[in-house]
C-alpha cells in the first residue's frame, strides 16, 4: 500500500493539512511529477488510505484527503520513522 517513493511525503503532507487539492500536493512536494502525483493518489484511494472528494462543479474541483483508515495508519509510520533516525543502517 504505501511502497512508491511518493506515497509516504503524500500521506505525511495529507496528515499535516488535513484537506488538500492536487495543484497544492503538486506545489508541497517539490520533483514530483503531475503523472506520478496523479498515479500515486489513486493508488492511495483504490486502498482505502486517501479519500477522494469530488464537487461535481465546472471546472472540475477535487480535494483529497486522508480516510479513517489513513489516520489510523499514520501513527505507525510516525514511529517508523523515529526507529529509522534512531538506528540508522
Amino acid at each position: 500500500m504505501i511502497h512508491g517513493r511518493w506515497k509516504l511525503p503524500i500521506l505525511f503532507r495529507l496528515y499535516a493539512d488535513p484537506s488538500m487539492r492536487t495543484l497544492q500536493l503538486k506545489r508541497d512536494l517539490p520533483g514530483i511529477s503531475q503523472k506520478m502525483l496523479t498515479q500515486h493518489l489513486r493508488e492511495l484511494a483504490d486502498d482505502g488510505l486517501v479519500d477522494r472528494v469530488d464537487f461535481c462543479e465546472k471546472p472540475l474541483r477535487v480535494q483529497y484527503q486522508l480516510s479513517e483508515m489513513g489516520r489510523q495508519l499514520l501513527p505507525v509510520l510516525i514511529a517508523a520513522r523515529r526507529f529509522s533516525t534512531r538506528h540508522p543502517a
